[in-house]
């Protein structure tokens, strides 16, 4: 193990502590994030963990290792059990929607890849699918209820929580008590034939009308959410695995109930270390659809939302999101964003004109003619190892790279003669520079000049239609509708006579 893979350290959400990373397989990774449950579209809140362990994905890749990165496509079950009725999100969506279960899942896994893309995402080694997975899952439950940690009622099968509770530490991870949680969760309407209330569900029978479902062992049903993640991981990754990554949000129930499941099936607790993202708030309120304050990813990147003011690129959320460490709260607004916007530009402009700089770097010397500024810089570029071993501090990298900027730009403005710095420091912080903003943060340089073209493009095109509508032309107006619709843009006409365009 180099020198750079032994300095890593992680805040592992199980001891609450941050450790060093030390993987089951020296120099290989396995590494499972949950993904989407596809029943519809993504939201602001979504983009950080994906972000997130994008990052430490490509961070993980840089420093050496090879890694098996599983990111899951939730396309049946995932029923909430707590505050309401058992229900199938993608079934229940598929009803609303008019659409075959599938074609919903299709749309919508379609319009999450597209997202992870306009991100600059790389795609996970592999992206299995709950329904492609049913007959693992059955394996596990039958081994569950093999060894006495689950049961059958009326076609649905139940995890015994308060049994693996007598044996094993549930709640560790989530900090909740086996005695408060059976005391305190509320009765719900199909809670009744659970032994317990705290128990979760790890198949359903399926009513009827139910639309997805599946033959089993009990008959007729669908999978839970929590039994899909193990089911998978396992396949994937081993009976134990190195990284689990996930919003805070998960913790409770369902990666606590993960650990259950497959500590029974395995005969060991699957993951070394568990990390978690911090949530998203918008103006420091919680985003959710009771406070009507969800921003879409498609609303976030056309600005077609009534809490924004203008359109943001993908690459200045993505700057905004790594501009706080993972684990602390992301306050979204667009003074936030603005600033973010801002502040992309001006470090891509500092980056930009270190490479132009480059053909100077003839007049530069071993000694440097500075040599508390060819000190202080040098010092800035080694601290982004430092900060990102250190629980992957990319806000702290970030705020060293803005402290360059100036040097960068005075050089490039002859303010600082470049011989103020020495060969191997201006070498070194041209390749670190390259190698962060691009291969570690993901990031691209975006051009105001291209959104405002594509603004102006397209009303000269909505004054065409207009005009060809004024003349009853609806063969060029219908057209010019379909062509853009075929690309990705839908046009809104308003009541008023005005036009949205809205980029999918």
């Amino acid at each position: 193990m180099s020198e750079a893979m032994s300095a890593l350290k992680v805040y592992n959400s199980l001891s609450r502590e941050k450790e060093v990373f030390e993987p089951v397989t020296p120099g290989y990774v396995g590494m499972y994030v949950c993904g989407p449950t596809v029943s519809g579209e993504s939201h602001l809140g979504h983009a950080r963990p994906y972000v997130t362990f994008d990052v430490l994905y490509r961070y993980l890749t840089h420093l050496g290792y090879k890694v098996r990165y599983v990111r899951n496509i939730t396309d049946a079950g995932h029923f909430e059990e707590e505050g309401r009725q058992a229900e199938d999100k993608i079934s229940s969506k598929a009803v609303l929607e008019k659409l075959e279960p599938m074609e919903l899942v299709q749309k919508y896994t379609n319009l999450f890849h597209w997202a992870m893309l306009q991100f600059n995402n790389i795609p996970p080694s592999i992206e299995p699918t709950a329904t492609g997975h049913i007959v693992e899952q059955i394996e596990m439950i039958k081994k569950l209820i093999a060894e006495g940690y689950a049961y059958e009622k009326n076609g649905s099968v139940y995890f015994d929580v308060k049994k693996y509770a007598a044996n094993y530490d549930y709640g560790k991870l989530s900090g909740r008590k086996i005695e408060d949680l059976l005391e305190n969760t509320r009765e719900l309407e199909g809670q009744g034939e659970k032994n317990n209330q705290a128990d979760f569900a790890l198949w359903k029978a399926a009513p009827p009308q139910h639309i997805m479902r599946w033959q089993s062992p009990w008959g007729e049903g669908f999978p839970g959410w929590h039994i899909e993640c193990s089911a998978m991981a396992t396949k994937y990754l081993g009976k134990e695995f190195d990284i689990h990554g996930g919003g805070m949000d998960l913790q409770f129930p369902h990666h606590e109930s993960e650990i259950a499941q497959s500590t029974i099936c395995n005969n060991t607790a699957p993951v070394k270390y568990w990390m978690h993202n911090n949530m998203i708030t918008i103006n420091g309120r919680k985003m959710g659809k009771s406070y009507n304050n969800v921003i879409k990813l498609t609303e976030l990147f056309s600005g077609d939302h009534p809490l924004l003011t203008q359109a943001f690129h993908p690459m200045v959320v993505r700057f905004f999101i790594l501009q706080s460490q993972y684990r602390s709260t992301l306050d979204f607004s667009n003074e936030a964003l603005h600033a973010s916007e801002k502040g992309l530009k001006r470090l891509w402009e500092a980056y930009e004109n270190l490479i132009r700089l480059q053909s100077r770097s003839n007049e530069l010397a071993a000694d440097a003619g500075d040599k508390e500024l060819d000190q202080k810089v040098s010092k800035l570029v080694d601290e982004f190892d430092e900060f990102m071993n250190d629980d992957i501090n990319t806000a702290k990298v970030l705020a060293n790279m803005f402290e360059l900027a100036p040097v960068i730009n005075g050089i490039k403005d002859k303010v600082v003669n470049i011989t103020a710095l020495s060969i191997n420091t201006f070498n070194k912080l041209q390749a670190q520079l390259k190698v962060y903003l691009e291969d570690i943060f993901g990031l691209k340089g975006v051009s105001a000049a291209d959104n405002e073209k594509l603004k102006d493009v397209m009303q000269v095109l909505i004054d065409i239609r207009r005009e060809a509508r004024s003349r009853k032309d609806f063969v060029t107006s219908d057209s010019i509708r379909n062509q853009l619709a075929r690309i990705g843009i839908t046009l809104k006409d308003e009541k008023d006579g005005t036009v949205n365009w809205n980029v999918e």
